[in-house]
C-alpha cells in the first residue's frame, strides 16, 4: 500500500509510484504524466490522438542484464476513455484501444493528463470498438470520466520499422516518334 493510496490527496504533489522494471528504461512520472525517452505521453496523445503506442528507443534488457534473445521492446500505450458505466456495482470503462500484438501490463495502468484525488477502485475495461468485454481488471481512480487518458506499459517481441530510401529523380522515357 502506497501513501497515495492511503491519502489520495497526496497525488496533487507526489506521483503514484511505478514498478520501474515494468516500464521502459528511464521512464519518469509526474503527477499528471509519463515521460518516456524524453517524450510526454500526454503531449503525444494531444498531438497524434489515441490510441497510440510509443516504443522506447532501445530494446529491453534480460533479467541477466544482457539483451534478451527475443529482442523485447518496451513502450507505453495511451488510450482515451470513451464510456463509463456501472455493471453489477463495478465501474465498466470502454477505451479506444484495440487488441493486437502488444502485451499491456494492465497492473501498471495509470491516469494521465490530470490529477485525481479520488480513491482507487477496481475497474473493468473493454475496447469501445468491440472485442472482449472483460478485457482487464485495473485499479484506477473512481472518478474516471469520458475523455480521460490511460497509460499502460507494453511489450513487443519484434518491431518492424520501414525506412523509405530516396530513389533520386525519376527519369521518364521519351515518347517514340512515329513517322
Amino acid at each position: 500500500m502506497t501513501l497515495t493510496r492511503l491519502l489520495p490527496t497526496l497525488r496533487r504533489s507526489i506521483p503514484d509510484p511505478i514498478a520501474p522494471e515494468r516500464w521502459p528504461a528511464g521512464t519518469r512520472v509526474t503527477t499528471t504524466d509519463v515521460i518516456v525517452g524524453g517524450f510526454s505521453m500526454t503531449r503525444l496523445a494531444e498531438r497524434d490522438g489515441t490510441p497510440l503506442a510509443h516504443l522506447a528507443p532501445t530494446p529491453a534488457r534480460s533479467p541477466t542484464g544482457g539483451l534478451d534473445v527475443r529482442v523485447r521492446h518496451r513502450g507505453v500505450a495511451v488510450a482515451t476513455v470513451r464510456e463509463v458505466a456501472v455493471a453489477g456495482g463495478v465501474p465498466l470503462v470502454s477505451i479506444d484501444g484495440e487488441s493486437g500484438p502488444l502485451r499491456p501490463d494492465w497492473a501498471e495502468a495509470r491516469l494521465i493528463g490530470r490529477v485525481s484525488v479520488a480513491k482507487v477502485v477496481t475497474v473493468s475495461v473493454r475496447f469501445a470498438a468491440g472485442g472482449c468485454h472483460a478485457l482487464a481488471q485495473l485499479e484506477l481512480p473512481a472518478d474516471l470520466a469520458v475523455g480521460d487518458l490511460i497509460a499502460v506499459p507494453i511489450e513487443a517481441d519484434r518491431v518492424t520499422i520501414s525506412v523509405a530510401r530516396p530513389i533520386g529523380p525519376v527519369r521518364l522515357a521519351e515518347p517514340a516518334l512515329h513517322g
